[in-house]
């Protein structure tokens, strides 16, 4: 399933847990790093146990665990609990594919063998997010915009150019590598036009889905990453006209004037996709 949006709740907040998955998120995130002071954390591990443990917390959506990148070990000895059910992990501060792979062994260890998302966020990572994205065990990669521009000791801007060749070089890894790749938090989540104009940016530079720091951001999300009605008439007439040149054993075809070959039939493919999640495609 495409992640178009990844909701953040923190970890110490029972009640905020339970009620993320009502915001519509494709991915739910409970944070146990950024989001929680440190005298909290090892509460938050406990309150994010109970929450995933619980037999009537079963959410359509993807659930996720940012652990803490500096006390990793701990986290996972608290989610080790065999009740506790969630679907991904997500990896704060992704500076290397070891880093990556470490963590992969750590759930294994623990019988938890789940994706990973690699957060990269630093300049380090930026440097290797090909390796990153190539690690076995990740699924995705995010960009952090906000962790970054403090490494680098960038002024964040509106425009966001002190920012856009890390953001244009991370959803390039991840194309190379076959991976889901996720942009940015939208701090200000009072500008919905805001959040809606990047979020279409990001789109336009091939990512697949956006983070998300409050329940009002993620329709706004979702609705930027769903195709408009004549995109979707132009993926239904491309995967028809596929679909017949099949039959004749043609590679190449023609829509409406346009030739159309393997890019643009995965284009169209994508474009099905999350038609389908908005529920725009039957």
């Amino acid at each position: 399933m495409p992640r178009r949006s990844l909701l953040f709740s923190p970890g110490d907040r029972p009640d905020l847990m339970r009620k993320a998955p009502g915001a519509g998120a494709d991915t739910i995130v409970f944070d146990l790093e950024d989001a929680v002071a440190p005298a909290r954390k090892a509460d938050a591990r406990r309150d994010v146990r109970d929450v995933l443990a619980a037999p009537d917390f079963r959410p359509d959506a993807e659930v996720c665990v940012r652990v803490t990148g500096t006390d990793t070990y701990r986290d996972l000895e608290v989610l080790a609990d065999d009740a506790a059910t969630f679907d991904a992990v997500m990896l704060p501060k992704a500076e290397s594919a070891d880093a990556v792979d470490h963590l992969a062994a750590q759930l294994r260890e623990r019988d938890r063998s789940v994706p990973v998302i690699a957060l990269i966020e630093t300049a380090r990572g930026v440097l290797r997010a090909a390796e990153i994205a190539d690690a076995r065990a990740t699924d995705a990669v995010a960009f952090g915009a906000e962790d970054l521009s403090a490494d680098l000791g960038a002024t964040r801007t509106d425009e966001g150019t002190e920012v856009l060749y890390a953001r244009e070089k991370v959803v390039t890894a991840a194309a190379a590598a076959g991976v889901d790749a996720i942009d940015t938090v939208y701090t200000d989540f009072d500008d919905t036009e805001g959040l809606a104009g990047e979020t279409r940016f990001a789109a336009t530079l091939g990512y697949d889905g956006k983070m998300a720091i409050h329940p009002a951001q993620v329709s706004v999300i979702n609705e930027a990453f769903t195709p408009d009605a004549e995109s979707i008439a132009w993926a239904r007439d491309v995967l028809a006209a596929r679909d017949d040149a099949a039959a004749d054993d043609r590679g190449v075809f023609e829509v409406d004037g346009e030739m159309i070959d393997a890019p643009l039939v995965a284009q169209a493919e994508r474009v099905r996709e999350y038609a389908r999640l908005a529920g725009e495609w039957e």
